[in-house]
């Protein structure tokens, strides 16, 4: 069994009663866990498994996919405005899809897990803007190596990593009306 501390950053359905679960983790960076019957009603799973919660969860490594039976989550925050506020869901969404664009999957990046929460912790009690965004993509390219005093956050990203997810137009579209 692995430990580990992280943040969901996706949630899909995998089957009726069972869950993907998309982490952010201090100790390993990404992962994708399973979460099997984590629909059931008496799951013990019940009410843990949301966007942006942050928790303690404990896997089983899977020798042969990159799902990981997941075993136990404890959950630390829920970060429940982020929810409750559409722009705010769909600005700390586009802050996981970019992680997960540009990270490697199940490769240890402490400082950039730091950052997802940081900027998580902040949005879920100030209001989202396009300068939230533009910060979190600054510490990012400056965290990966990629972002130089000169050049665009954005553009930097893109530049190393071939694109940038598309919802970031109708994310800062989003946040420009909700002003």
């Amino acid at each position: 069994m692995e430990k580990g501390r992280g943040t969901i950053i996706r949630v899909t359905r995998l089957t009726e009663t069972s869950l993907i679960v998309h982490w952010m983790t201090d100790t390993i960076g990404l992962l994708k866990t399973v979460a099997k019957g984590a629909r059931r009603p008496r799951s013990s799973f019940s009410g843990k498994l949301d966007l942006f919660v942050d928790a303690d969860l404990v896997w089983a490594p899977s020798r042969s996919s990159e799902l990981h039976p997941l075993r136990e989550v404890d959950v630390h925050s829920y970060r429940t405005p982020l929810r409750e506020n559409y722009p705010k869901t769909v600005l700390a969404s586009y802050f996981g899809q970019l992680l997960e664009h540009v990270l490697e999957r199940e490769h240890p990046e402490p400082e950039v897990a730091m950052l997802l929460n940081r900027a998580l912790d902040y949005l879920a009690e100030a209001s989202p803007s396009a300068q939230v965004l533009h910060r979190f993509e600054r510490r990012l390219a400056e965290l990966l190596g990629v972002g130089n005093e000169g050049r665009n956050a954005a553009a930097a990203l893109e530049s190393a990593f071939g694109r940038i997810p598309g919802d970031r137009a109708p994310c800062l579209a989003l946040l420009k009306d909700a002003r």
